[in-house]
């Protein structure tokens, strides 16, 4: 890979961010702009570029990610009231880092619509 990728960068170590779980699959750290009490980002640590091009990508990886995410939101006190997991594709969706990413939100009641 040649284009910087500042997710790559967290997963591998070599920039700072406040991980709280981390295996060889997945990373999990805090939204440096929050947008709720809790809103963590799980990240897979192969660089895949959005959610658009994971057909080619094993599905367990995939898995892998909600699954870390149930745990995490579980161990933040956010499974019986409720959390929200999304992720963007694309910059008309708000994508801003291209790297598939899913945001664990919650800790205080979330609104709709998103659009």
């Amino acid at each position: 890979m040649t284009d910087f990728c500042i997710f790559c960068e967290i997963v591998a170590g070599r920039q700072p961010a406040r991980k709280v779980y981390q295996d060889d699959t997945v990373t999990v750290f805090w939204d440096i702009h929050p947008q709720a009490r809790v809103h963590l980002l799980v990240v897979p640590n192969q660089h895949i570029r959005s959610l658009a091009e994971a057909e080619s990508v094993d599905p367990a990886l995939l898995g892998r990610c909600l699954q870390v995410a149930a745990k995490v939101a579980r161990e933040h006190g956010l499974a019986e009231r409720g959390y929200r997991l999304v992720t963007n594709v694309g910059p008309d969706a708000g994508q801003s880092v291209f790297h598939l990413h899913f945001h664990l939100l919650g800790g205080n009641p979330l609104r709709l619509p998103l659009g």
